[in-house]
């Protein structure tokens, strides 16, 4: 069934595409052979899009996908949730936004929740990513709020990492926490046609001049998602930051130890429940002697 399946998805069906996600999200049987067999040397872009909630990242991407549909590109889209499972009303709110693509068969958007990473990205974000790219779209964007840990782990996950921000966060500029300016590898002021944009840019580069990778100065680019305003300049950054990285062995071996680190501690993890611990521990503490790390040791 799985070699079904791939096939499949390799000739770009949607509904395979659908169906091998939700196998991968239930942990149904047969899914981590599916996983096992998804054939090297997919085409596909991987693009992290994150930043402050407010910056407008999914407006700037909805923009994205209408730039690249000119272009004859199919694009993929992973817009992860940071809340509860049970509460999808931002994630829907922002979903919205992208209603004009859902009919259209070069376009797929998925939404996930962070299913108690708090903070952080779903715990099957790595292996959802990659039977996407096993249907070989040309882009695949993933969306997080920008918010904990979901920074430093879409860096581990993407090719190339967008950090979009606005104008107003100019006062914060100084004191912007390294790890953000670690991950960028493109930097987007949206929003570029409000007061004091030109100055935050400035202020912006020279930051990002003193953080230059190796072989790679930090782009810092101004955009007006809301009307499709530098999107040309922001695609023609992505696909620059993806020729630099391709063929680099030790970038991409960093990122799969990432996804390989992110996908053992899941797995090792995967009988841990917070609700028996909480349980376990509320029987131990009636002994009055309880200490946790002789009840961690226990476990």
């Amino acid at each position: 069934m799985h070699q079904q399946l791939l096939t499949a998805l390799q000739k770009g069906d949607i509904k395979s595409l659908a169906r091998s996600i939700s196998l991968i999200e239930n942990e149904a049987t047969g899914y981590e052979r599916l996983l096992e067999d998804i054939p090297a040397g997919s085409p596909t872009r991987v693009i992290g899009i994150t930043g402050p909630p407010g910056a407008g990242k999914s407006t700037l991407v909805n923009s994205l996908i209408t730039f690249l549909l000119q272009q004859g590109k199919r694009i993929a889209i992973i817009a992860v949730d940071p809340s509860s499972p049970f509460n999808y009303g931002a994630l829907l709110g922002d979903r919205i936004r992208m209603a004009q693509h859902f009919g259209n068969n070069d376009v797929y958007i998925r939404s996930m929740a962070s299913r108690g990473a708090l903070g952080g990205l779903s715990p099957k974000i790595v292996e959802v990513a990659d039977i996407i790219k096993a249907a070989r779209f040309d882009y695949l964007f993933i969306e997080t709020v920008g918010v904990g840990q979901s920074e430093v782990e879409i860096a581990g996950i993407a090719d190339t990492t967008v950090v979009v921000v606005v104008p107003e966060a100019g006062d914060e500029i100084q004191t912007m926490k390294a790890g953000l300016m670690e991950i960028a590898d493109v930097f987007v002021v949206n929003k570029a046609d409000r007061d004091n944009a030109a100055e935050f840019v400035k202020n912006l580069r020279l930051l990002a001049h003193t953080r230059q990778k190796e072989n790679w100065e930090i782009p810092v680019l101004k955009t007006v998602a809301t009307k499709d305003e530098g999107l040309a300049e922001l695609v023609t950054a992505i696909d620059a930051h993806q020729q630099q990285v391709t063929g680099n062995n030790a970038h991409h071996a960093l990122l799969l130890a990432e996804k390989a680190y992110q996908l053992l501690q899941h797995r090792r993890m995967r009988d841990v429940s917070r609700r028996d611990l909480q349980q376990q521990i509320t029987t131990a503490l009636a002994s009055g002697q309880f200490n946790l790390y002789r009840f961690i040791n226990t476990l």
